[in-house]
């Protein structure tokens, strides 16, 4: 194993190892999918804000300049590390069906499928995520850490090719309704780069969360906060969605979203040769990550070489594994028997790794293992002309923050705005992640009241002792924990610094139910970025895995952010994907 503790090479005259560099601070550092949300948590942090005022700053702005595949209104898992008890805590951020919903209604009316519109919207969580963590570690008001986002919503920002592509491409889907197409489609047509893009009812939405959490605030901090939850959850917002949802056959009430309240529990952990890898709970598919790691651990990584093909076929066949399982064993825990500890155990990972053979590529979806509730898995193949599958949804972002005093913050806000209708009037949708529910009997992720979708976005933390800290994580969908699991080697195995880490080539299969409605697969498909040799792919076609080609640093293979705190130095690192609009910041 490479030693964890590392300086980047910096001497004069060196060839540059990636393309940008790795970016250090003394005092705090954040990394975010884009630079103005960036800047955001670090006005926050200038001004005297810690790791957790900081990444719901960011967070929030994300939701703005990232509007497509971020919204105010969807989910926000978050994990939070605080320096001082070093516990790791995991808010769940993520809503869960409204008391209406029925699996009959979706098997008898829409033939199992779960329609794009109101219908598939589940309690938005975001918003509760985001002031719940500042009630339970933060230091900051609302209105301080949203000034930015308000800012930017008012008075716009200028449009970037990644956002103004994938505007252009749903064209048709936000057309559908026509509050959508107002902000969306300004003069009927998507914005183009360059443009400046505003978002006028988001601002006002946001903006009248402040006022009520000002109204509050002469019975202090916390009493402020509860008025701006109540803004969105009991007011003006609330009384939108439930009007629009009830002349639109969707389901929401004002019981449903008065009721609502993320989770706040310690987080999953796995240890990988010393150092402590974190997850949010079974209800997302983080614990997938540590099961990989625990799959990985005894193999001699450093030994097979960097992305070669026996290297790339092990990764494969242990996130197969992983994947197996989840779609098998992962749900909501408080609606069904998760074999938790099983599933984590060292003991069953070995009983995992015994199923990879170095000579051949196993089943295109390898059996779940056989714990309590065990079922097959049914695979339905996309369709020849189907490319959703490997061009996973852009429908999340991703915020790091480490602070001077070393808390961390790690969040995956999510939930794009091209498959649910903007609420008029708020400039917010209202979480459409019921996409990632099954309308299907006996499914543990079935269609129920109060059911939690099983969530793709799921925020990482990193720890070894005395050591470092290290918050990561990606959009990406499926591709999620295949890009965490591959930049985390880099690091741990194979010795690169935080920008080498995210920058380099990347592979992800697809070889397994999509989390996404329909949930279609791709048997065998394994996608690799054109900077891995093809003498590589050659060899791993030969075992078997059908082996296709993105182009070099594609957005398709995630956009990983970190920032990684050296506990010997006090140096904050920080990481940020080229392949998106991701940049870090440090002080």
């Amino acid at each position: 194993m490479a030693n964890s503790s590392y300086v980047p090479d910096l001497t004069a005259g060196s060839a540059p190892t990636s393309m940008r560099p790795a970016l250090a601070g003394l005092n705090h550092m954040v990394s975010a999918g884009h630079y103005l949300a960036t800047q955001a948590g670090m006005d926050v942090l200038q001004a005297g804000g810690n790791a957790v005022d900081a990444g719901v700053a960011a967070g929030i702005a994300l939701g703005v300049v990232q509007s497509d595949i971020v919204n105010f209104g969807g989910v926000a898992p978050i994990l939070v590390y605080q320096a001082r008890t070093r516990q790791v805590w995991s808010i769940s951020g993520l809503g869960y069906w409204p008391e209406a919903a029925r699996l009959e209604t979706f098997l008898g009316k829409h033939a199992g499928t779960i329609p794009a519109g109101v219908l598939r919207t589940v309690i938005p969580a975001a918003p509760d995520a985001w002031i719940t963590a500042l009630e339970r570690f933060g230091t900051k008001s609302f209105g301080e850490v949203a000034a930015s986002a308000i800012q930017l919503a008012r008075e716009g920002f200028v449009m970037y090719p990644l956002m103004a592509e994938v505007l252009a491409e749903n064209e048709k889907n936000y057309a559908r309704w026509a509050s959508s197409a107002a902000i969306y489609l300004p003069g009927g047509k998507p914005p183009a780069t360059g443009e400046v893009f505003r978002q006028t009812d988001l601002a006002r939405s946001i903006q009248y969360m402040v006022d009520e959490e000002r109204a509050h605030r002469d019975a202090g901090r916390l009493a402020g906060l509860a008025g701006a939850r109540r803004a969105f959850y009991e007011g003006d917002i609330a009384a939108a969605i439930v009007k629009y949802h009830r002349e639109e056959g969707g389901l929401i009430t004002h019981e449903d979203l008065r009721g609502f309240s993320v989770e706040v529990e310690p987080a999953l952990s796995t240890e990988f040769h010393g150092t402590r890898v974190h997850s949010c709970g079974f209800w997302c598919q983080g614990p997938s990550l540590l099961q990989m790691l625990n799959i990985l651990e005894p193999c001699e990584l450093r030994a097979l070489g960097h992305n070669s093909a026996p290297y790339v076929h092990l990764l494969t066949e242990a996130i197969k594994l992983a994947f197996a399982d989840r779609e098998v064993h992962y749900a909501d825990p408080r609606h069904a028997r998760v074999p938790q500890a099983a599933l984590l155990s060292k003991e069953y990972a070995r009983s995992r790794l015994a199923l990879i053979r170095p000579d051949r590529a196993g089943p295109e979806m390898p059996p779940a293992g056989r714990l309590p509730l065990a079922r097959d898995i049914d695979l339905r193949a996309a369709g020849p002309d189907d490319v959703a599958r490997t061009d996973p949804r852009l429908d999340t972002s991703y915020v790091a923050v480490v602070d001077k005093e070393g808390n961390a913050f790690s969040a995956t806000p999510s939930d794009g705005s091209y498959n649910v209708p903007v609420i008029p009037g708020t400039g917010i949708c209202a979480s459409g992640r019921g996409s990632q529910s099954w309308a299907e009997a006996g499914h543990p992720c079935a269609i129920g009241p109060g059911r939690r979708p099983r969530l793709t976005p799921n925020p990482s933390l990193a720890i070894k002792p005395g050591m470092y800290v290290m918050p990561f994580g990606t959009p990406g969908g499926d591709v999620q924990c295949q890009a965490m699991l591959q930049t985390f080697l880099n690091m741990e195995v194979f010795g690169m610094d935080v920008q080498q880490a995210v920058e380099a080539p990347r592979f992800a299969t697809f070889s397994f139910p999509s989390s996404f409605e329909p949930h279609n697969a791709m048997p065998g498909r394994l996608m690799i970025e054109d900077l891995i040799a093809r003498d590589a792919g050659d060899q791993l076609a030969a075992l078997g895995h059908t082996v296709k080609w993105w182009p070099g640093h594609s957005w398709r293979a995630g956009a990983v952010c970190m920032v990684r705190h050296d506990l010997d130095t006090g140096v904050r690192w920080g990481g940020a994907d080229p392949r998106r609009p991701a940049y870090a910041a440090g002080w």
